[in-house]
């Protein structure tokens, strides 16, 4: 019968490749093994919010506000509406717009310069370290002109940016200092976690991030509690009595059910940042050799690995053969900021920021997160080692 339907006939080789181990799917980050492992208290957190009939801002918002501000070594949170609303509004605070110029990474997720240009301001990029992929201390004193006004460092792919000599510059200069920590949450610089070093740090609560709501969010920590005091008002409407408008305020205001969801995933928070570290750490070992540039970390940084981002120069190449061996990559970020369609008029000159032009196009982000198994991390390893 073989013979006369070859196409059903299966030999050994055919039978072996048949049944050979399939290449196992290892997903960029899985956000819902993240929510199932607390599955428990999530549903005790909603219960709780949905039986209170408070439903804007309220104890609930003020209770995970003031824990994650002691989480961050802060005196004072203000929970807002978005990670670029917590940018917006700690730029409007500290009295930035039209005429204002800011320093911005030039290597960097677009919403810390549409911060910028949304209050007024001129984003004036600075390229970053190679190695750290955070912006150059060393480059940013020749950015600065009489219209400069704050500096906006980013703790990029969840590494401290390097904060002593910006604060530093700073402070010679008289300028504010406003960080971006959207990818930070837990990270320590020089043994102090990022949260109030400079006059005001904006957090984002991305799905994605290390602390993740399950929608949008945001939130400035600051030691500064006029500069609080200034964020509530502006969050608000510019009110703090209703009805009453003190300044041109806006509606960016973090909701309770997501706080209370943030204030579940807290207190997991340095337990799953314990877990991307040792993640990292495999990846560090396991690619030691192998021909991608790997992230460094300098002595006094403590990362918390929101991405692990390498580089290769041909990355397009590698992040295919990656997905045919169903593991999952993304880009951070294949367009820099200055070559954005939305800053096409704004008169940067592409020849002065080679560097960001560059990275763009050699990083690539591994899988990374706290439900990522060990045994997914060295498919990963191995997958790479096999292109």
């Amino acid at each position: 019968m073989l013979d006369q339907y070859p196409e059903i006939a299966l030999t050994a080789d055919r039978f072996i490749q048949s049944h050979q181990k399939q290449p196992t799917q290892v997903p960029f980050l899985d956000l819902k093994a993240a929510t199932q492992e607390l599955t428990a208290e999530i549903e005790q957190a909603t219960d709780r919010v949905l039986n209170s009939g408070w439903y804007i801002l309220g104890e609930e918002v003020e209770r995970f506000e003031a824990d994650f501000a002691a989480y961050c070594q802060a005196a004072h949170g203000v929970g807002v509406a978005s990670g670029l609303d917590a940018l917006q509004l700690a730029l409007r605070a500290c009295d930035i717009g039209p005429g204002d110029e800011v320093i911005v990474p030039s290597h960097t997720f677009i919403a810390t310069w549409l911060a910028v240009s949304q209050v007024g301001a001129t984003p004036v990029p600075v390229e970053p370290i190679e190695a750290t992929y955070n912006i150059d201390p060393a480059r940013i004193e020749a950015a600065i002109t009489p219209r400069t006004r704050a500096i906006l460092p980013v703790h990029l792919y969840g590494q401290p940016a390097d904060l002593d000599p910006i604060l530093a510059i700073a402070r010679r200069h008289g300028l504010k200092v406003i960080e971006d920590a959207a990818q930070a949450h837990g990270a320590r610089y020089k043994g102090q976690r990022i949260g109030a070093h400079g006059d005001a740090v904006a957090w984002s609560f991305y799905p994605g991030k290390n602390l993740g709501a399950f929608g949008d969010g945001g939130a400035v920590t600051t030691n500064n509690a006029d500069l609080a005091e200034r964020l509530r008002l502006l969050r608000n409407y510019g009110s703090r009595e209703k009805y009453v408008n003190q300044a041109q305020g806006c509606n960016s205001r973090l909701d309770p059910l997501q706080a209370a969801f943030l204030g579940v995933k807290l207190r997991h928070l340095d337990a799953w940042n314990d877990r991307r570290r040792a993640l990292a750490e495999a990846y560090l070992q396991g690619l030691a050799d192998s021909p991608l540039t790997l992230p460094v970390v300098p002595e006094w940084a403590e990362p918390v690995w929101h991405l692990f981002v390498i580089r290769h120069p041909q990355r397009d190449a590698l992040q295919r053969q990656l997905t045919e061996a169903g593991i999952g990559s993304l880009i951070h970020y294949p367009i820099p900021p200055h070559r954005q369609p939305c800053y096409a008029d704004a008169g940067y000159d592409d020849g002065r920021y080679p560097i960001a032009t560059r990275m763009a196009g050699e990083v690539l982000s591994l899988p990374m997160g706290p439900q990522l198994t060990r045994e997914q991390a060295a498919d990963v390893i191995s997958g790479i080692r096999k292109t």
